[in-house]
């Protein structure tokens, strides 16, 4: 059975036709669909390979209700691929930098219209870390039933297979640098634009929380007028088995290294009050469905994603000293906590 063809896909596999010679390409794993057929995970890179700089991770299509998420780092990645062809500075800029992305996490998800991966398995739920402290009930995340949203997966089991291919990439091309940041873009948390770090697990500070709060500065600082709430995710509801949580445990094994992992929530909600049919629509009370506010979203994170690629070539200039580091974190505990 051949699957339906996903608009989202077919634009990512011409971008890659369009870069070819200009960035790699592969396929990280090949999703099923139950009821016959597959769609590839693709992951691309361009910049400088070289382990000395720094790199920055985009993700998408995570949720695959949440299609304006693959959307936003496509129309980014489509941007570079077409700066390629003219923009020195962007040429002088990716030998500072390793650019690394993977738009369709969850293919068989949006072909399918749901949130969890074809097996009904929500991605965001289904990492091994267990919460310290309470979470919402079901939306924390559960183990009753599949067909039961936020479902986690069987207790024991390895986690579904488009997270194996994530974890695979951020720690080959993210986790093996000195610096690293990484960006998962996802929408349908309240009338805001919100860029969330951990923890989900627990209301503790990360260990990082004072580079967190150095990073959050100088966009502050360089975008005056942006309109991002920046906050740590268990400001909002605390969930089991959080990827970014596990994957960011996991490289704090390398104390040397630092790795900042974010989310973009971008504010569905604020779509279907400007449009209030949306809520008709299962795909509407996550994605705006008019033409023209579909294109402005696209337009407006863009300067997000450009200022992580500058933050990373940069980290040395802005990341805390040793000197300043507790005066940073302190600072930060105040803001956040």
């Amino acid at each position: 059975m051949i699957p339906p063809k996903l608009p989202e896909l077919v634009a990512l596999e011409r971008i890659i036709e369009l870069g070819a010679g200009r960035l790699d390409a592969r396929v990280a794993c090949q999703v099923e669909l139950p009821g016959g057929g597959s769609y590839p995970v693709h992951v691309i890179t361009l910049g400088n390979p070289s382990r000395e700089v720094p790199a920055v991770g985009y993700f998408g299509g995570v949720h695959g209700l949440e299609r304006i998420g693959a959307g936003v780092v496509i129309a980014y990645l489509q941007s570079l691929v077409m700066r390629l062809q003219w923009d020195s500075t962007l040429h002088k800029q990716l030998e500072s930098v390793r650019l690394v992305f993977m738009p369709i996490v969850n293919p068989g998800g949006m072909a399918m219209g749901t949130r969890a991966n074809p097996q009904g398995v929500d991605l965001m739920r289904n990492s091994p870390v267990e919460a310290r402290e309470p979470v919402p009930f079901l939306v924390g995340g559960q183990r009753f039933s599949a067909g039961l949203p936020w479902y986690r997966g069987p207790k024991g089991k390895a986690m579904e297979i488009e997270n194996q291919a994530v974890c695979e990439v951020v720690r080959a091309e993210l986790l093996t640098r000195d610096f690293s940041l990484s960006v998962d873009c996802h929408s349908g948390f309240g009338t805001s634009d919100r860029i969330w770090f951990p923890y989900a697990h627990t209301r503790a500070p990360i260990a990082h929380l004072a580079e967190m709060h150095a990073l959050h500065n100088i966009f502050v600082q360089s975008h005056s007028h942006h309109r991002y709430i920046i906050e740590p995710q268990s400001l909002q509801y605390l969930a089991h088995g959080d990827l970014w949580d596990h994957l960011y445990r996991e490289a704090c094994a390398q104390p040397q290294r630092v790795f900042l992992p974010l989310t973009l929530e971008m504010g569905s909600w604020l779509w279907v009050k400007k449009n209030p049919r949306q809520l008709f629509s299962r795909h509407g009370i996550f994605n705006p469905l008019i033409e023209h506010r579909q294109q402005r979203v696209l337009r407006q994170h863009q300067l997000l994603l450009d200022f992580l690629s500058r933050a990373a070539c940069g980290h040395q200039l802005w990341l805390p000293s040793p000197e300043t580091r507790a005066q940073q974190h302190a600072q930060a505990l105040q803001d956040w906590y």
